[in-house]
């Protein structure tokens, strides 16, 4: 669903993504993973066309997206998470939705947001409420439920596990995984909470300072305890 080539980016003199590849399976979550520094956030950047790329191709279910600008991949299916749970604070969680529907994949019917509120019940308890109130794990529940009502062919999440309580984590991260089981949802997931994961992909890479240093099943990384020590922290 989604292939990465030989993706490098530079800030100014510094190569902070050094020829990166990796392919993220149709239907499969498909964790990066790396220290602080390492150039996850910035391979998501790259992929969703926030960032010039030095060299290298991005495809999207076969499609080339060399010299397509953000809005249009969106509309080719691209949905970005960033992290910092950037919700409209002004607007209520249905407005919130509702904008996100605007972007939805072509060819596609926008999910409905019952449908969100089935998989988050309390954004629909609190449908009315300004997103100012809302707490920070209510927050992600809504930047992840405004990213999926555009019905994206590939989910791109970078580290909704930031500050959250443990118990919201594994909420998100359930829900990650019945939408990947149920709808066949394509995700990337960019974390630093590499066991948590690890725990839920089917397949994961790892950046060490701009580079792919490691590249299996998910299943198999978290059982590399060499690997494990050395970038993940584990």
């Amino acid at each position: 669903m989604l292939e990465v080539h030989d993706l490098s980016v530079r800030y100014g003199p510094v190569r902070a993504l050094d020829a990166v590849s990796f392919t993220a399976r149709r239907g499969e979550i498909t964790a990066v993973l790396g220290a602080n520094g390492a150039g996850k956030t910035t391979m998501l950047r790259a992929i969703s066309g926030l960032l010039p790329q030095e060299q290298g191709s991005v495809l999207l279910d076969g499609t080339d997206l060399r010299g397509v600008p953000t809005e249009e991949r969106s509309r080719l299916g691209l949905a970005h998470v960033p992290e910092g749970r950037g919700v409209i604070a002004q607007l209520t969680v249905a407005e919130n939705l509702r904008l996100g529907s605007l972007g939805r994949t072509r060819g596609s019917m926008p999910v409905s947001r019952e449908r969100i509120y089935e998989l988050f019940p309390v954004l629909g308890d609190r449908s009315e409420a300004l997103a100012h109130v809302l707490s920070g794990g209510e927050r992600q529940m809504l930047v992840v439920g405004r990213a999926l009502i555009a019905a994206p062919k590939v989910l791109l999440l970078d580290e909704p596990s930031l500050g959250l309580a443990g118990r919201v984590v594994s909420q998100i991260f359930r829900t990650i995984r019945d939408l990947v089981e149920r709808d066949g949802l394509t995700v990337v997931l960019v974390e630093q909470n590499a066991r948590s994961a690890l725990s839920i992909a089917d397949h994961a890479v790892v950046l060490n300072l701009g580079r792919l240093v490691a590249e299996d099943s998910a299943a198999v990384l978290a059982q590399d305890e060499q690997l494990r020590h050395a970038y993940l922290g584990l």
